[in-house]
């Protein structure tokens, strides 16, 4: 699929979301974008996207709310026209020690990460149904697709985000053939602003390519996803080759 004159909803559009949308924006398609708390982010967006010449609409949504989910599609659409692609980069990562772990922190994840994914793919498919085409790119993580949890104290986010691995692949099915679903799953690509430079050579030294990946890696595979004729229910791992120690 071609982005130039398609829509695109973004979710949790801040950091890396900055990038890919700038990226699309570039391509000439127009955005969506929501957000919880990031609306300044998602202004600051929006407002580049209509200097580069296309729409922008932004939606302050709970993603794990399903009216909200719905009123959001239906705004952007109704405004843009159509809605052909989704970009479901909404997550939280938290960190909870087992002694700390309650159903609450365990729900919390599970929706955040994989219940808005879903929420937003349930809203968006009709409009790409009716488009005759779309796409849809869910955020996954390194560690959930490679099957090493690796950290401790990340019991409910590692669950969440391979929820999301399994969406996708049964969202690909569901979907096919009008719309193909992919996802991305990120390794080191921004460093947390509060990591020590300790922690930050360490990540380094346990990744082959000996560095941090940077947004802009994440919007090329955003836009490869988009662009592929034939590629569905994948997960692809932008790691620079984290997984493979």
């Amino acid at each position: 699929m071609d982005p130039a004159g398609k829509v695109a909803i973004l979710t949790g559009g801040a950091r890396i979301g900055q990038a890919v949308a700038k990226a699309l924006a570039a391509r000439g398609c127009a955005l969506g974008l929501t957000y919880r708390e990031s609306r300044e982010a998602a202004e600051e967006t929006a407002s580049l996207a209509r200097a580069a010449g296309v729409g922008a609409v932004t939606c302050k949504v709970d993603a794990r709310e399903e009216s909200q989910v719905a009123e959001a599609v239906g705004k952007i659409g109704s405004e843009l026209g159509r809605v052909d692609i989704l970009i479901n980069m909404a997550s939280t990562y938290s960190h909870t020690p087992w002694e700390r772990m309650t159903s609450r922190a365990w729900s919390d994840a599970l929706d955040s990460n994989a219940k808005s994914a879903f929420l937003f793919a349930l809203k968006a498919a009709p409009w790409m149904k009716r488009a005759g085409a779309g796409r849809i790119v869910n955020f996954t993580d390194w560690t959930a697709v490679s099957d090493r949890p690796r950290y401790e104290g990340y019991t409910a986010y590692y669950a969440a985000k391979a929820a999301v691995a399994g969406l996708t692949e049964t969202l690909a099915l569901d979907l096919a053939p009008d719309i193909l679903v992919n996802a991305i799953a990120p390794g080191p690509i921004l460093a947390p602003p509060d990591l020590s430079a300790e922690d930050g050579a360490k990540v380094i030294a346990a990744t082959p390519l000996r560095r941090w990946g940077g947004a802009e890696e994440i919007a090329k595979a955003v836009l490869f996803l988009i662009e592929t004729e034939f590629i569905t229910g994948e997960c692809l791992r932008v790691d620079g080759g984290r997984h493979l120690y």
